[in-house]
C-alpha cells in the first residue's frame, strides 16, 4: 500500500469541499480499508505530531478497523503498538485525541484480553489511575471507564481492587477530569455488581455515594455544564441499578436535587436536569419516594418555579425549568397517593390564585391544570371549590392568566367531561367571549398570543362538548357552528383550521340529528380538505378532517352520510399511501368508525381494507437510516425520529465530535462493529409501531360490527394478532389483546343460543386456549401497569358477555384466580418498583393510577363470580380477606369499590354465599354508616342482595332493625344513587320476608321516591314487589293505588332502557287488572291506557 497516497486521501476528508470528502471517502473504502495495512497508517498517523483534527479522524477510523484487521498484523508489531499508544495517550495534551486514542486502545485491549494476551493491561491502568501525576491519572481512569464499557465482565476479578483506587480517585484534588472519570466508571462497575454476593464492594460502593453527589455540586458551582451534565447521567444511570446501591443516599440526594432545582441563581440546564432527575424518581422509585414522603415538599417546590414561566407560550417545546416543574408536578400526581401531592397544592393554591402578581396567578391555575389527569377522581370531589377559582381566573384582566385557565379547563374537561360538561351555562360563554375578542383583537399571524388564545378556546369549545348531553348542545349549536366554520374556511393558520374542524366533530358527535341543519354545508365546505397532499400541514389538515368526518357520521347516521361514503374511502385508501403516519392512522380509524355505522352493509369494502390493515401490520421495523449531519451536535439529548424511529440522542462529549463534513460515511464501520448491541438496548417506539397499534384496533372495531361478513378473515387475523402480543411497543400489545378478546366474543355471538348455553364450539374453544395462553403469557409478568389494565378490562367485559365458555379449563382458571390475588394483594410485577425493599402493600394509599390496576382487577373477579354463579364459592375463599381488607380501609374510593364487588359476588353466588353470611353481614352494617356516600349506597345494595340470596334467614332477621334504621336515611339521600339503592334493598326485603316488614310504614315513603332516576337496576325489585303485594292483595298497596299508578304511567312511558323486558311484561299484566278494578283511575293516565 502506497502510505503517502493513503495520507493524501485522507486528508481529503478534511477538506471543505463535499464533492471531495465524498471522492476521497469512496476510494478510502473501496480500496485501502479492505487491507491491513491501513490499520497501521491509520496508527501511525495517530502517534504522529500530526494536527489534532487529523489525528483524531485517524483514531476514529482506526477504531472501526482493529476489529477487522489486528489479530492480523505480526506479533512484533502489536507490542510495540500498544506500548506506544499508551505511552502516546498518557502523553497527549489534546483531550479531544486523547480520548479517541483511549477508544482504539480499549477496542485492542477487548480483543487481546479474550485471546490472553496483553495480560498487564489492567496493571497498567490501575497504575496509571493511581499515578502521582494528574494527567497520568486522567487518562488512567477514563481507560478504565472505557474498558468497563467494553470488556465488563473480564474486569470482574479486579473489582475490588478497582474500587479502592476510585475511592481515591473521586476525591482527587488537582483534576477535576480524574473525579468525573470516577463517576463515569463507577457508574459502569454499579452496573455489574452482584450486590447480594458482594457484600464488601456494596458498602464501599453505598460510601462513596455522598462523594459523587460533592462532584456533582463542584461541577455546578464551577459552571462546567459538561461535567456537570455528565454527572447527572451517572446518577441516571445509578437509579437504574440495583436499589441498595442508592437506598442509604438517597433521601440525601433527593434533597440535593431538590435544591439545585429551586436555586433561580444556578444554570437552568443544571436546574432542569435535577429536576428530570427527580421525575426519573418518582416514576420509576415511586415506592421510595411515597415512603420518604417528600411529595408535599416537592410539590411546593416546583408550584414556586412555576412562576418564572413568564409570558412563555403553553404550546412551547423548549424545556425550561418551569416547563420541567409542570412536568414533575404531572407526574407526581399520576404516581403518588393524591395526599402527597393533590392536597397539598390545593391547600397552598389561594395565595397564588389570589396574589397581584400576574406570573403567580398564571403558575397556580397552570399547575392545577397538571394535576388533573393524574388524580381525576380526587379532583371530582373538590370541583365545588375549584370551579370557581377558575372562572374567576378565566376573567383574568392578564391575557396570560386567561389563557392558562383556559388550559386548565380543557384538563379538567378532558378527564372530566360529564362533571364539567354540567356547568356549560357558565363556561361556554365564557370561551365564546375569549374566542371572539382574540379573533377580533388578532393582527396577523405574528401576533402568537392571540393566536394562542384562538386555539385554547377552540381546544376548550371541542373538550367541553364531549361531556355535554343532546339537549344542552342545542341552543349553542348555531353560534358555534357560525364561528367554526369562520374559522376553518378563512383563517390562514393550518393549525386552527384543524382544531375548528376537530372541535365540529365533536359538537356533531354531542348534538346528533340537532346536527343534521348543518350538516350538508359543513360537509360540503369540508370536502376540498380531504384532497390536500402539497405538504406536511395540509396531509395534518387532511388527516384531522377525515376523523370530523367520521364523527359526522356517527351523529347522522348511515342513511343521512351514505353518498360521502364511498369518496371518502377512496381518499382514505389513498391517504394511506402518502408516507404521513397521522394519515395513515386517521383512515384506519375511519375504516372502523364505518364499519360501525353500516355493519353489514361494509362488506363491499371489507377485501380491501383487510389488505390494507394486514399490509401495515406486515411491515418490517427493524430498518434504520441514521444520516445525522454536522448539526447532529445540537440535537445532543434531544427526541428525534429516524427511518420512523423515534430516539433520543445521546450528549455527545468531546472525543465524539468530529470536524469534518459527511464523515458519518467512515463511521459505517464502527456502526458494522458495535451499534446493533446499542440498537437492542434503546427503548425506541417506531411511526410504524404506532400505526400498527392503530391498524390492530381497527381491526377490532371491524370484526365486532361486521362479524358474519368478516369470518373469512378471521383465521388471519387471529395468526396476524397473536405474535403482537409480543410486540416491544406496549401500545401494540394492549391493541391485540383487545382485538383477540373482541374477536373471541364476536365469534362467540354467531352461536345458537343453545350452544351459548351449554358446551361452546370447537372453534370457539380453540380460539379461546390461543387468546388466554398469549394472554396469560404476558399478564403474569407485564411490568406496565396500562398494559395489565388492558388485560383486566378485556378479560372482565368478554366474561361478561360470554360466560363461562373461556373458563371450561381447570388450569386456566387456577393461574387466572393466581394472578388476580397478586393484583390485589399489590404484589404483581407491575406494581413493584426497580428496587424490592419497598412493598405496595405496606402502604395505606395508593395513587389513583396504581388503583385502576386493582379495580379493574376486580372487574375480572366479578366476571368470573358471574360466569362460575354457584361454583364460584369455593373461589370466594381465596378472595375474601382481600376483599373484606379494601372495604375496611381508609381510602374511601377502595371501600366503596370493594363493598360494590362484595355485592356483585353475593349475587352472581345465589344460595352459596351463606356460608359466609355472617362475616360479610358484618361488614356491610358497618358500612351502611360509612362517611362516604358512594360506600353506604353499595352496601345498601349489598345488603339487600345478602338478605335476598343466603338462607341463613335466622341471621338476617336479627339484623333487619338494623338494617332498616340505617336504610332510613338513605331514602332521602341525594347523593351517589343512594335513594335507588335504598328503595331496592326494601323491596328485597318486602319480597323476602314481608311478615317483618311493616309495611304500612314503609311503603308510602318508598313510593315517594318513585320512579327511579339513576340506577335503572334496581327498577326489577322493586316493581317486582309491588307486583306481589298486589297478587296477595296486601292492604296498604291497594290502598296506595292512586299513588302507584303514576308511579307506572311515568316509568314506563320514559326512557325504555328504565325495564327489563320482563319487568315491563309484569307491568303491563299489572295495569290490566288495576284497570279491571279502577277503570277511571287508569284511564286518567294516557301511558296507562295504551298499556291496556
Amino acid at each position: 500500500m502506497e502510505a503517502q497516497k493513503f495520507l493524501g486521501l485522507f486528508k481529503e476528508v478534511l477538506a471543505p469541499d463535499t464533492n471531495r470528502v465524498k471522492a476521497a471517502t469512496s476510494t478510502l473504502r473501496a480500496d485501502y480499508y479492505p487491507l491491513p495495512e491501513s490499520l497501521t497508517i491509520l496508527l501511525q498517523l495517530l502517534l504522529s505530531d500530526q494536527p489534532s483534527d487529523l489525528r483524531q479522524l485517524a483514531a476514529s477510523q482506526a477504531r472501526s478497523l482493529v476489529p477487522k484487521h489486528w489479530k492480523k498484523l505480526p506479533s512484533e508489531q502489536k507490542t510495540n503498538f500498544r506500548q506506544q499508544l499508551l505511552q502516546g495517550t498518557l502523553q497527549e495534551e489534546e483531550q479531544i485525541v486523547q480520548h479517541a486514542a483511549a477508544r482504539v486502545i480499549v477496542s485492542i485491549a477487548k480483543i487481546d484480553t479474550e485471546n490472553g494476551e496483553w495480560e498487564d493491561y489492567l496493571d497498567i491502568l490501575l497504575r496509571a489511575a493511581n499515578s502521582p501525576d494528574p494527567r497520568q491519572r486522567d487518562v488512567g481512569t477514563f481507560l478504565l471507564f472505557t474498558s468497563l464499557e467494553s470488556l465488563g465482565d473480564n474486569m470482574m476479578p479486579r473489582f475490588h481492587e478497582m474500587l479502592q483506587i476510585f475511592s481515591k480517585t473521586i476525591r482527587d484534588p488537582d483534576n477535576a477530569v480524574v473525579r468525573i472519570n470516577t463517576m463515569l466508571a463507577l457508574s459502569r462497575l454499579a452496573i455489574v455488581m452482584d450486590t447480594d454476593a458482594d457484600e464488601p464492594s456494596l458498602k464501599i460502593m453505598q460510601a462513596l455515594i455522598p462523594q459523587m453527589i460533592l462532584v456533582l455540586k463542584q461541577a455546578v458551582d464551577e459552571g462546567d455544564e459538561e461535567r456537570a451534565t455528565q454527572s447527572f447521567e451517572v446518577f441516571q444511570t445509578l437509579l437504574g441499578c440495583d436499589s441498595t446501591i442508592l437506598n442509604p443516599a438517597f433521601g440525601d440526594l433527593i434533597q440535593f436535587m431538590i435544591t439545585l432545582a429551586a436555586e433561580k441563581n444556578l444554570d437552568e440546564d443544571a436546574r432542569t436536569q435535577a429536576l428530570n432527575f427527580l421525575m426519573q424518581c418518582v416514576r420509576y422509585r415511586k415506592l421510595k419516594m411515597q415512603s420518604l414522603k417528600v411529595g408535599e415538599q416537592l410539590t411546593l417546590k416546583s408550584l414556586e418555579i412555576v412562576t418564572e414561566i413568564g409570558d412563555g407560550a403553553l404550546e412551547d417545546d423548549d424545556m425550561t425549568t418551569p416547563r420541567c416543574a409542570l412536568g414533575l408536578l404531572d407526574e407526581m400526581a399520576t404516581t403518588l397517593p393524591p395526599s402527597q401531592v393533590v392536597v397539598p397544592l390545593l391547600h397552598n393554591l389561594g395565595p397564588y390564585v389570589t396574589s397581584s402578581d400576574p406570573d403567580r396567578r398564571q403558575a397556580g391555575i397552570m399547575a392545577l391544570g397538571m394535576i388533573v389527569e393524574g388524580a381525576p377522581d380526587f379532583i371530582n370531589t373538590q370541583l365545588h371549590e375549584i370551579f370557581p377559582l377558575v372562572m374567576r381566573l378565566l376573567g383574568d384582566g392578564e391575557m396570560k392568566v386567561r389563557r392558562a385557565a383556559l388550559d386548565c379547563v380543557m384538563r379538567i374537561a378532558e378527564e372530566l367531561p360529564e362533571e364539567l360538561g354540567k356547568e356549560h351555562q357558565k363556561l361556554m360563554p365564557a370561551v365564546v367571549i375569549h374566542l371572539d375578542n382574540a379573533t377580533k383583537s388578532l393582527t396577523g399571524p405574528e401576533d402568537k398570543a392571540n393566536m394562542d388564545t384562538i386555539k385554547a378556546c377552540t381546544n376548550c369549545i371541542d373538550c367541553l362538548v364531549e361531556g355535554m348531553d343532546t339537549d344542552d348542545i342545542e341552543p349553542y349549536i348555531s353560534e358555534l357552528m357560525s364561528r367554526l366554520t369562520q374559522l376553518y374556511q378563512h383563517h390562514p393558520d393550518f393549525k386552527i383550521k384543524a382544531v375548528a374542524i376537530q372541535a365540529i366533530g365533536n359538537i356533531a358527535a354531542c348534538a346528533k340529528s340537532a346536527f343534521l341543519p348543518y350538516f350538508e354545508d359543513t360537509m360540503n365546505s369540508l370536502s376540498e380538505y380531504v384532497e390536500l397532499k402539497d405538504s406536511a400541514e395540509e396531509l395534518d389538515l387532511r388527516s384531522t378532517t377525515c376523523d370530523s368526518m367520521g364523527s359526522m357520521a356517527l351523529a347522522v347516521g348511515p342513511k343521512e352520510f351514505q353518498r360521502y361514503v364511498r369518496p371518502l374511502m377512496l381518499a382514505t385508501m389513498e391517504g394511506t399511501k402518502l408516507d404521513h403516519p397521522k394519515l395513515k392512522e386517521t383512515s384506519y380509524l375511519f375504516w372502523g368508525t364505518m364499519a360501525k355505522v353500516y355493519e353489514g352493509e361494509f362488506k363491499p369494502f371489507l377485501e380491501n381494507v383487510l389488505e390494507a390493515l394486514f399490509e401495515c401490520l406486515a411491515t418490517e421495523e427493524s430498518e434504520l437510516e441514521v444520516d445525522l449531519g454536522d448539526e447532529a451536535e445540537d440535537l445532543a439529548g434531544k427526541e428525534i425520529t429516524i427511518g420512523g424511529k423515534k430516539i433520543k440522542v445521546a450528549a455527545l462529549s468531546n472525543d465524539d465530535i468530529v470536524s469534518a463534513e459527511d464523515i458519518e460515511d467512515l463511521d459505517d464501520e464502527i456502526a458494522d462493529a458495535d451499534s446493533d448491541d446499542d440498537w437492542d438496548d434503546m427503548d425506541i417506539v417506531t411511526a410504524v409501531a404506532q400505526e400498527k397499534e392503530i391498524a390492530v384496533e381497527a381491526l377490532g372495531e371491524i370484526l365486532t360490527h361486521t362479524t358474519r361478513d368478516y369470518l373469512p378473515y378471521m383465521e388471519k387475523t387471529v395468526e396476524t394478532v397473536v405474535p403482537l402480543l409480543e410486540h416491544s411497543y406496549e401500545g401494540v400489545q394492549k391493541a391485540a389483546i383487545s382485538t383477540l378478546f373482541r374477536a373471541y366474543t364476536a365469534l362467540w355471538s354467531l352461536q345458537s343460543d343453545e350452544q351459548k348455553r351449554g358446551q361452546p364450539s370447537s372453534q370457539i374453544q380453540q380460539l379461546g386456549g390461543i387468546v388466554m395462553t398469549g394472554t396469560l403469557g404476558i399478564w403474569q409478568e407485564e411490568e406496565d401497569r396500562g398494559t395489565v389494565v388492558e388485560i383486566n378490562r378485556s378479560l372482565a367485559e368478554t366474561l361478561t358477555v360470554t360466560g363461562h365458555s373461556l373458563l371450561s379449563d381447570i388450569g386456566t382458571l387456577k393461574h387466572m384466580c393466581e394472578i388476580l390475588h397478586s393484583i390485589l394483594n399489590k404484589n404483581h410485577s407491575c406494581q413493584k418498583d426497580f428496587g424490592d425493599e419497598e412493598d405496595l402493600g405496606l402502604f395505606d394509599e395508593t395513587s389513583e393510577f396504581d388503583w385502576a390496576t386493582i379495580d379493574s382487577a376486580l372487574d375480572v373477579l366479578i366476571g368470573v363470580a358471574k360466569a362460575l354463579g354457584r361454583d364460584f364459592d369455593k373461589i370466594w375463599k381465596e378472595f375474601e380477606k382481600p376483599l373484606l381488607k379494601f372495604a375496611s380501609g381508609s381510602d374511601s374510593k377502595e371501600r366503596s369499590t370493594s363493598v360494590g364487588v362484595i355485592a356483585e359476588c353475593i349475587r352472581a353466588m345465589g344460595p352459596a354465599i351463606t356460608p359466609f353470611t355472617t362475616t360479610l353481614l358484618k361488614t356491610i352494617l358497618h358500612r351502611m354508616s360509612d362517611e362516604d356516600p358512594q360506600t353506604k349506597s353499595n352496601a345498601a345494595y349489598a345488603a339487600g342482595l345478602l338478605q335476598e340470596k343466603s338462607t341463613n334467614d335466622q341471621e338476617i332477621l336479627k339484623a333487619f332493625p338494623t338494617i332498616l334504621s340505617k336504610l332510613e336515611p338513605l331514602l332521602s339521600m341525594e347523593e351517589a344513587r343512594c335513594k335507588d339503592n335504598a328503595a331496592g334493598c326494601v323491596s328485597r326485603m318486602i319480597m323476602k320476608h314481608p311478615s317483618k316488614i311493616p309495611i304500612a310504614q314503609v311503603l308510602p315513603a318508598l313510593l315517594d321516591i318513585l320512579p327511579l332516576r339513576e340506577d335503572f337496576e334496581e327498577n326489577e325489585p322493586i316493581y317486582d314487589m309491588i307486583v306481589k303485594l298486589y297478587s296477595e292483595n296486601n292492604k296498604t298497596i291497594v290502598a296506595l293505588t292512586p299513588q302507584v299508578l303514576p308511579v307506572l304511567a311515568e316509568v314506563t312511558s320514559g326512557d325504555p332502557s328504565q325495564l327489563k323486558d320482563d319487568t315491563r311484561e309484569k307491568i303491563s299484566q299489572l295495569v290490566k287488572f288495576l284497570a279491571s278494578k279502577y277503570p277511571r283511575e287508569v284511564q286518567k293516565y294516557e301511558g296507562l291506557a295504551a298499556l291496556m
